[in-house]
């Protein structure tokens, strides 16, 4: 019995991070199609809002579940703050060509930028971290860097907001792993160093004239204020699966989010897909099963062995 009760409480523990982590990958998914609601909106405004709400709405969930405490002790880090700072500037310049991707519709662009997003980080680990590539990684990077390369002679340019957002979204997420904080209070704290410029830039448009609280526009206000819902939930819900699965696991859940991109923009909204574009895509599929394959067989190395 003192075996059956921690299995089932590890299987249940398991089935729960899961569906955390669906319900992460999956409202990423959507995110497109929500900021199809505010396209009206220039891309400076809406990151402007996103970063307004997200701290309304990320401090009230931490005040709520008593954790100031946490954020506090952020502000008596300066190496940690300083941390936060540039992890701050990686995700304001993600956001920002993110959403002016969506209004100009470029959606397969963004789902590019996050396939190509985990062959990115392989090589922020070796250029910064200097990790060893194993010979698994080194043909998908391999691949993923033809393929761009291809893309950039045949479509006559590079697929410059791909990389911006799978360079930027990778040395966030290289800054927030090396940064001591956990990943709710460290939003917080990102949006809290980035609320007086998104601040300041609304008041300067509200003297320039021009309507930067879309007051004139009350769905598109409400929208922008669920911003702040849309950017902190999925991050609650990515936090609670992270402490529930391997990461292994999550590795493989990361590509349902640029599946629905991809699928979206070209079944929803109607984006060409040329030759090109799919043989870039065809090739960086091709390089995420190999990485993908890769990470799997040194996962189950340690099982083996044990």
């Amino acid at each position: 019995m003192s075996q059956t009760a921690p299995t089932a409480e590890a299987n249940a523990d398991f089935r729960q991070g899961l569906l955390f982590g669906l319900a992460a990958y999956g409202m990423w998914g959507f995110l497109p199609a929500y900021y199809k609601l505010t396209d009206s909106v220039p891309a400076d405004i809406i990151v402007s809002h996103r970063i307004l709400w997200s701290v309304l709405f990320v401090g009230l969930f931490l005040y709520l579940r008593g954790r100031w405490g946490e954020v506090r002790d952020v502000f008596r880090q300066p190496k940690v703050l300083m941390s936060l700072a540039a992890s701050a500037c990686f995700i304001a310049v993600n956001w920002l060509v993110f959403v002016w991707a969506i209004a100009n519709n470029l959606v397969l662009d963004i789902s590019l930028g996050y396939f190509i997003n985990p062959l990115v980080s392989i090589l922020v680990g070796l250029v910064v971290l200097h990790e060893r590539l194993t010979r698994g990684q080194v043909i998908a990077v391999g691949i993923a860097v033809l393929a761009v390369a291809l893309q950039a002679v045949l479509a006559g340019g590079l697929p410059w907001v791909s990389l911006v957002l799978a360079f930027s979204f990778a040395g966030y997420g290289y800054v927030r792993k090396v940064t001591p904080v956990k990943a709710t209070p460290g939003l917080l704290v990102e949006t809290l160093l980035l609320f007086p410029f998104a601040a300041g830039y609304m008041l300067l448009n509200l003297a320039w004239g021009l309507d930067s609280l879309v007051l004139n526009d009350p769905p598109v206000l409400l929208a922008l204020a669920g911003t702040g819902i849309v950017t902190a939930l999925p991050l609650i819900c990515f936090s609670s699966a992270a402490r529930r699965l391997p990461l292994f696991m999550l590795g493989l859940m990361q590509y349902l989010a640029p599946s629905m991109h991809f699928l979206m923009a070209v079944y929803l909204w109607g984006e060409p897909l040329d030759q090109t574009k799919l043989m870039a895509f065809a090739m960086i599929w091709a390089a995420l099963v190999i990485f993908s394959f890769d990470s799997w067989r040194r996962y189950r190395r340690p099982a083996c062995a044990g």
